[in-house]
């Protein structure tokens, strides 16, 4: 036995008869649970121990922090409800569960989609007529008054915002979603909190263990050190003097904070175990909620060391691969969603079993959006052939758009391939979603312009930025068929991509951009709420009305919703792009089992011809079927439209 695997043995002997004491085991059930968690423990604690060891070991009180975490799992584990514990069972036994073609996502605010949280359980039945089995619900959680940052400066991850409702309500919330086979999906804000919570509260107040929660400076040495590494990630923060790029000095304590994003989010210190043991305590309590999926916000952020840029180190992977064991033990149906905006390489990093199972996609988001923008898919090729393919156990987010900006994270690296220069490209776009590009059909507003290096994101709604407002503004029929016809593309690419699409609610009736945010305060700073509008819900009465905007984009999605969910080859994540020698059409082939289905894209205003030689080199014979309109096709050729998307299987002779 190696020096590791005796002190896993020594600390589990120890430790694991105090915890159990604590613990009235007098019936069946509660012997019952005891037994599974020891099995678990049994299973994943010995990594669990290792990253912990690693992160904490050097730790004089390292045992008091380990008993302390035992403890806590076993204790979340036994006041996890009863219906949770049957799913947990249920998804152990079939861990790729998230990989079904059925799983269709969702993402809304609640306040902006439905009011709160009741009218959420109201709308449940127009989640299922579109076909949502997976809903994220953006922060709900209390926050201060005024600004934000959109929710994700959290007071307090067992209160919900007033506004919106009560724990209890999110709760019974859960169990009606479960019931109706939609998993509910919340955030878990772990590198920061805002600057009311408890913890802070307790730090602004003198209370030097809660200090330690949190990343404070007597002075402006070690900030400067760590600057001299830090990219800005909003230049417009800075105020008063009193914040610089990552710094914000708090008068009352006269110290200076890290704060990554905003001067009211205070960056966690997870050099202190005691605050992993509390975000680990937080993150179960929300799994006990009801929450089956938490999307792990800024993960690339959430470990910091001197000399470098505090982005992607290892022990942020460590970090992660440690509250993913814990979850296996106390609450295994529990999965984590990674949101990394970074450089496509450092991107996977982050996505496998031991880690997050799930992850957005933000490279296939800004290519899809690249290639609407040149009318070429070439970019868009060359990234899925080299960045999509993914762990068979994990399983891609792919997003048209989100509550946040686009930013063109393509790798530099695979532009150059192309003969593409990367800054100048990125310009192109943002000049081109802008709307300030020649014969763009785009209206979107430019999101955190750098001075400094010219660097600038999009904000915008899908509808907007593939053409729909210039086109009513102007009237043209024809602009407003295209534009329909781009929103229609987008939708069936992350449909049938591989892994789980996830809609904008309010992208599927057409929802335009509201520049009304300009005239509140709280909001008029940040440009993102152009495209976070309240959900117009007369507009979605006009969803059957095939003469309304919503009545032709809402058919159209909910006709390849249910084509997806229909057919298994769409399960799963394996894709092999094709080569249609066509720089203008997107070729996919889909494979499960002893299904398979070509995809094609026509990213442009003309129409294109696919040669049938091209067809019957993966199988298909002359006759092929079109799996959203069920149409048998014959001929040789296959002529694509404008912005045509078509899904073709063997037809059956």
């Amino acid at each position: 036995m190696d020096k590791l695997e005796r002190y896993i043995s020594e600390s589990l002997s120890r430790l694991l008869p105090r915890v159990k004491k604590r613990f009235q085991l007098g019936d069946k059930g509660q012997l019952n649970d005891w037994n599974t968690f020891q099995r678990r423990i049994e299973d994943h604690y010995p990594s669990l121990f290792e990253i912990y060891y690693l992160l904490y070991g050097h730790q004089h009180d390292f045992y008091f922090h380990l008993e302390d975490l035992l403890d806590t799992l076993a204790h979340m584990w036994f006041g996890r409800p009863g219906d949770l514990k049957k799913l947990d069972k249920y998804r152990e036994e079939n861990p790729e569960w998230f990989q079904s073609q059925s799983l269709v996502g969702g993402v809304c605010y609640v306040d902006l989609f439905a009011g709160d949280l009741a009218g959420i359980k109201d709308k449940i039945a127009y989640l299922r007529e579109l076909g949502i089995t997976y809903l994220h619900l953006m922060p709900v959680f209390k926050v201060p008054l005024g600004e934000n940052d959109g929710g994700y400066a959290v007071s307090s991850y067992r209160e919900i915002n007033p506004d919106i409702g009560t724990m209890e309500e999110l709760v019974d919330l859960g169990k009606d979603l479960r019931n109706s086979r939609i998993s509910l999906v919340l955030d878990f804000v772990f590198n920061h909190t805002s600057d009311e919570h408890y913890w802070a509260n307790l730090a602004k107040g003198g209370d030097v263990n809660y200090q330690e929660f949190y990343r404070m400076f007597p002075d402006r040495s070690l900030p400067d050190a760590y600057e001299r590494h830090l990219r800005e990630i909003f230049p417009d923060e800075k105020r008063n003097g009193l914040r610089t790029s990552s710094f914000t000095y708090n008068k009352k304590l006269g110290k200076w904070i890290w704060t990554t994003f905003r001067s009211y989010q205070w960056d966690l210190n997870y050099e202190n175990p005691a605050v992993f043991n509390r975000m680990l305590e937080e993150m179960l309590f929300l799994a006990n909620a009801g929450v089956e999926i938490l999307r792990l916000d800024a993960v690339a952020f959430i470990w910091k060391k001197l000399g470098t840029d505090c982005e992607n180190l290892p022990e942020a992977h460590m970090l992660i691969q440690a509250f993913n064991a814990a979850a296996r033990i106390s609450a295994p149906a529990l999965l984590f969603k990674s949101e990394a905006i970074v450089h496509p390489e450092e991107v996977v990093k982050y996505i496998s079993s031991e880690e997050c199972q799930i992850s957005y996609n933000p490279l296939l988001m800004a290519m899809l959006w690249n290639s609407l923008a040149t009318r070429e898919v070439k970019l868009l090729r060359q990234c899925l052939i080299d960045r999509f393919r993914i762990g068979e156990c994990c399983a891609w987010v792919n997003y048209v758009r989100s509550h946040d900006d686009i930013g063109w994270t393509f790798s530099d690296e695979d532009a150059l391939k192309l003969g593409i220069n990367a800054f100048d490209h990125r310009e192109f776009l943002n000049q081109f979603y802008s709307g300030q590009f020649p014969g763009s059909f785009a209206l979107g507003l430019l999101f955190q312009v750098n001075p400094e290096t010219g660097d600038a994101r999009i904000s915008g709604t899908c509808a907007s930025l593939c053409g729909l407002e210039k086109a009513l503004q102007e009237n043209s029929k024809k602009e407003i068929d295209l534009a329909i016809k781009r929103i229609l593309l987008l939708h069936g690419i992350i449909l049938t991509a591989g892994g789980i699409p996830l809609i904008y609610l309010g992208d599927e009736i057409a929802t335009l951009n509201n520049y009304g945010f300009r005239l509140d305060d709280s909001k008029s700073q940040d440009n993102r709420w152009v495209h976070r509008s309240s959900f117009d819900w007369n507009k979605a009465k006009k969803r059957k009305d095939k003469d309304s905007l919503a009545g032709r984009v809402f058919p159209g999605l909910v006709e390849l919703i249910e084509m997806r969910k229909s057919n298994n080859v769409f399960a799963g994540n394996k894709l092999e792009v094709l080569n249609t020698d066509n720089d203008h059409v997107l070729g996919y082939l889909r494979v499960y089992k002893n299904q398979r289905a070509i995809v094609l894209s026509n990213f442009s205003e003309l129409k294109q011809t696919i040669p049938g030689n091209f067809l019957r080199l993966y199988g298909f014979s002359t006759r092929f079927k079109n799996l959203i309109t069920d149409e048998i096709i014959s001929k040789g050729d296959l002529l694509l439209e404008p912005y045509d998307f078509v899904c073709l299987m063997p037809a059956q002779d």
